[in-house]
């Protein structure tokens, strides 16, 4: 979501670019990935330019108060350039093809940085007076020898970076007002000294113009659908631009500047210079002119003539041999040729076709080109490397189409030096590039294969000839020092010239050699040694006249070709080329003629070794590539392998950090465990506690209940007691007061007991047992109340027992597992170790437990022994108390027995019957009180005994401080398992709340 102020491409990995966005920072991103490579800061405005070095490791960022030096590698700033606000920097770049950095500031002061040491090397003086511009736009030759700078003016400062000086101003039409971005179109033929430029003005027009003649040479665009921006490919073949109703317009610069395939009417503009300016500054104005051309064209006359060529209509017979195809004159041509020494750029490729006269046999060459590559030009990159491939494509379907053609082309090693200028000329149309090479080998290169595969000796011997007989000098310097034509003649021939000559050199030698007869090629490499005459006279080493005849020189191509008319004319007939040549002859339409002018057994020798050659190498080939790809697996495989190992590596130190992480969760987790199990223990310990206090509560309650019971007991026995120690007394005394009476009365009482005396003792007899019944069944409601209680407290108090004893095995065993588990899923290395400890604990518990139960059976044993011996203590108490029932009954008889006797003594000695019956009935109810408050004391008496001689609670009471015991040696026990578990498993290895069972 940001705006976007500058683009970089060509960085040394190629599928990355720079963007510089609204937000001041500059971003790298990846066009394969398409990710974020890295993200640079440190501009505190819009980064307006970016500019990479030649290596692709470098970049500029430029901003209007910093420029700042990156290393792409590892995407660090290297340098920062600040500047005071009031000077600005306009743009910082940096040179093509060099090591130098250029600065250029809104001041117009320009320096040079030498970018290993970023020490100024320079800086370009201040223009001269009256051409003051302030520069906006700047643009650089390839060989980083011109700069040009324009601004908001129609002029452009054209610097020499040599010199350090201003050599030039152009000036643009008036409609130029100001210059927003300028551009040169590079050529592959100028060694990057580009001679035009591309300047885009204000009204959206872009205008290229050679800035060596100032010739406008032509524009695109228009006020109607203008120019926003545009760039040239680094080819020089397109020009893309971006117009301003926001289209994409893709231009073919050669489509602008020549048009061979169409013939056309000459027009020639010669135009002066402007007029002469009297100061320094207007000395170097020149203004820019319209013209078609890249060169000026010579004239005899200073002003402007403007001539208009048309074709004869009517042409006489004898110059019906010159007519060529098109309507055009061969003679009418080299009278052009002479008078301005080239034909124009713009139909050259026309009069070439014309001159030549091409069949253009399309279904012959489709013929050749459908055979495929050639076998000998299937690795011809490697003998040739060129950067363009669709030149090399060209030149290998070419090669390949004259191999098919004749034999002889596919053993000819000099045939891509031959070929080459051509190719590069007609890429476009390859069936004119093959028939223009065809062409020239049948005409110019006649005699060549007469020797092959030695060099055309007979050729070079007719070429040694006529430099003898022209300058003998030479040649005799060049026999001195073993210098044969095969030195100085034959590279110039089998390149065709063109490693000595420039493109366009070249170009206007062939206008001449194409008008003329095919020794006249001959005479051009004659003419091109003769005029080197002077160095080639001071070389004296074979390796300076080889290097001289493979390389460029300083020599004037003109005085060559007109050097080479006047062998033409002055060559004797008897040694001269021309007789020994046959003339032109075009090809053959709709078929290509025959080329056998070769020795066929050696090519045909040479073929076939060349294929056992071949089939060798393309086995060997074939064996290395198979090595290069088990080569490349195996590198594959290795880089897998690393790439593998890498990954592992990671994934185990994520696995280790991770690991570490959970281990320090762990023992967190093992903390709070332990701080769990620590409040666990506590909690059960304050549980168990509570609870024991409970039980011991609730004994004391109940012991307090019984003594409670017992003092209540005691006190109603001793109440009874007393009240029957009481009522005792006052019987005695009503006995004693009724003795007296009875005494009194004895006589009264004997009759009426002597009457009375069976009923009463019948009535006393029923009473006596329904009491003793009574008394029985009381004793054995309590007896059975007694071992009710006695049963159920037992029974109640087994099953908690065996209850709690269960609940407490199953929570430590379940906790017991489940710790283990735990801790076995953590600690997996040590899994058998804690297999073993745990089988030791189990066994170690197991006879525990068997001890415990072997305890617990003791003291239940026990137990059980003392119930039988208090259930024998109760029977013994039941029997002394049946037995005390049994004496008192007797006593009370006893005492009856002896009341009725005394009563009946004094009835029969008194005879007063009926006070004797109401004394018996009054002694009758108090005897029967009597005997009911001592049986019922007794029976309360009975009661207090038998809770008290209870044998359960007597039991109780002694198998309590057994039983706090045994708990507390159970306790011990379990506390001393948990310790011995705590020191085997530490807390940083064992589960915090691991506990013994």
């Amino acid at each position: 979501m940001q705006a976007c102020t500058a683009l970089a491409f060509n960085l040394r990995r190629k599928t990355e670019f720079l963007v510089a966005l609204a937000d001041y920072s500059v971003k790298c991103f990846d066009t394969g990935t398409q990710e974020l490579v890295s993200w640079m800061r440190g501009h505190e405005s819009s980064v307006s330019s970016i500019s990479v070095h030649s290596s692709g490791k470098y970049a500029i960022t430029t901003s209007t108060d910093t420029a700042q030096l990156w290393d792409l590698d590892t995407f660090q700033r290297i340098r920062k350039l600040n500047v005071r606000q009031s000077v600005g920097i306009q743009k910082v770049f940096f040179l093509p093809l060099s090591n130098t950095i250029l600065s250029c500031f809104k001041d117009n002061s320009i320096f040079a940085w030498e970018f290993d040491t970023l020490h100024c090397k320079y800086q370009l003086p201040a223009p001269v007076e009256g051409s003051v511009l302030f520069y906006k736009v700047f643009a650089v030759t390839r060989d980083s020898r011109t700069l040009v700078a324009g601004g908001k003016s129609n002029h452009l400062h054209l610097w020499c970076l040599e010199l350090k000086q201003l050599i030039r101003i152009i000036q643009m039409p008036e409609k130029v007002r100001a210059v927003r971005h300028l551009e040169f179109l590079p050529d592959s033929f100028d060694g990057g000294s580009n001679q035009v430029l591309g300047v885009l003005s204000q009204d959206n027009i872009m205008r290229f113009i050679n800035i060596e003649t100032c010739k406008l040479l032509f524009d695109i665009g228009s006020p109607e659908e203008g120019i926003s921006t545009a760039v040239i490919s680094p080819n020089g073949r397109y020009i893309a631009s971006v117009m301003e109703n926001g289209s994409l317009n893709l231009y073919s610069v050669q489509a602008l500047t020549q048009e061979g395939n169409k013939p056309s009417l000459f027009m020639f503009k010669v135009v002066e210079d402007g007029p002469k300016y009297t100061s320094e500054a207007n000395k170097l104005i020149t203004k820019v002119t319209s013209g078609s051309s890249k060169g000026p064209w010579k004239s005899k006359q200073s002003k402007t003539q403007s001539r208009l060529l048309k074709l004869q209509a009517n042409t006489t017979l004898e110059n019906k041999e010159n007519e060529l195809p098109g309507g055009l004159n061969k003679k009418r041509l080299q009278a052009l040729l002479k008078g301005f020494g080239e034909y124009p750029a713009k139909y050259r490729m026309f009069v070439w076709r014309s001159l030549l006269q091409l069949p253009e046999n399309h279904l012959a060459f489709s013929s050749l080109i459908d055979r495929g590559i050639h076998s000998a030009f299937l690795n011809i990159q490697k003998q040739y490397p060129i950067k363009s491939r669709k030149l090399l494509r060209v030149l290998q379907r070419t090669l390949s189409a004259l191999a098919h053609w004749s034999a002889i082309f596919a053993e000819t090693p000099y045939l891509p030096l031959l070929a080459f200028p051509f190719v590069k000329l007609f890429q476009n149309n390859q069936l004119i590039c093959f028939e223009v090479v065809a062409t020239v080998v049948v005409n110019f290169c006649q005699h060549w294969f007469e020797y092959f595969p030695n060099p055309p000796v007979n050729v070079l011997g007719m070429m040694e000839n006529v430099l003898a007989h022209h300058d003998k000098e030479l040649l005799q310097h060049l026999i001195k020092y073993n210098v044969t034509s095969q030195v100085y003649a034959w590279p110039l021939l089998e390149t065709l010239l063109s490693e000595v000559l420039t493109r366009e050199e070249w170009l206007k030698v062939f206008d001449n050699i194409f008008s003329n007869h095919p020794s006249y090629f001959l005479m051009i490499v004659i003419a091109y040694s003769i005029c080197s005459r002077a160095p080639l006279l001071h070389c004296n080493q074979a390796a300076d006249f080889e290097y001289f005849f493979h390389h460029r020189n300083n020599v004037d191509i003109n005085v060559v070709i007109k050097e080479a008319y006047r062998l033409m004319e002055a060559t004797p007939l008897d040694i001269h080329p021309q007789h020994m040549l046959d003339d032109f002859t075009p090809l053959t339409k709709g078929q290509y003629p025959v080329f056998n002018k070769y020795p066929t057994y050696i090519v045909d020798y040479q073929a076939q070794e060349w294929q056992k050659i071949r089939q060798d190498e393309i086995e060997y080939l074939r064996e290395r590539q198979l090595a290069h790809e088990s080569e490349a697996k195996a590198q594959q495989q290795k880089a897998e392998d690393e790439a593998w190992y890498r990954k592992q590596k990671l994934l185990q130190e994520a696995e280790e950090k991770r690991r570490k992480i959970l281990l320090e969760e762990e023992e967190k987790l093992a903390e709070q465990r332990q701080r769990l199990a620590a409040g666990k223990r506590e909690l059960k310990v304050k549980e168990l506690q509570l609870l024991d206090a409970s039980r011991r509560r609730f004994r004391n309650y109940q012991q307090d209940q019984l003594q409670m019971k017992l003092k209540h007991l005691d006190d109603e026995i001793a109440r009874k007691a007393s009240l029957r120690e009481q009522e005792t007394a006052a019987a005695v005394q009503d006995i004693e007061l009724q003795w007296m009476e009875l005494e009194s009365q004895k006589q009264l009482f004997e009759q009426h007991l002597i009457k009375d005396q069976e009923a009463v003792t019948k009535e006393m007899k029923e009473d006596m047992e329904a009491h003793r019944r009574k008394v029985d069944l009381e004793d054995q409601h309590i007896q059975r109340w007694i071992e009710v209680d006695r049963e159920e407290i037992q029974k109640a108090h087994t099953v908690a027992e065996e209850n709690l004893t269960k609940a407490e095995q199953k929570h430590i065993d379940t906790n017991w597992r489940l710790q283990a588990q735990q801790r076995f899923r953590r600690d997996d290395q040590d899994r058998e170790k804690c297999y073993r400890e745990i089988v030791k604990l189990l066994h170690d518990n197991r006879v525990k437990e068997a001890e415990l139960l072997k305890a617990m059976r003791e003291t239940e044993e026990k137990k059980w022994e003392d119930v039988v011996h208090n259930k024998a203590q109760l029977e013994e108490e039941q029997k002394a108390a049946a037995a005390a029932d049994a004496h008192r009954k007797q006593l009370l008889d006893g005492k009856m027995n002896d009341a009725l006797e005394l009563a009946e003594k004094l009835q029969r000695e008194d005879g007063c019957f009926e006070q004797l019956r109401d004394l018996k009935a009054r002694c009758t109810e108090r005897g029967v009180e009597v005997q009911q408050v001592p049986k019922s004391g007794s029976i309360c008496l009975d009661d207090l005994s038998t809770l008290a001689s209870s044998p359960h609670n007597r039991r109780r009471a002694e198998l309590a401080p057994q039983e706090r015991e045994l708990m507390a040696e159970v306790w011990r026990l379990r506390q001393r398992l948990t310790s011995q578990a705590k020191s085997r498993y530490p807390p940083a290895h064992s589960p915090a709340t691991m506990q013994s069972p």
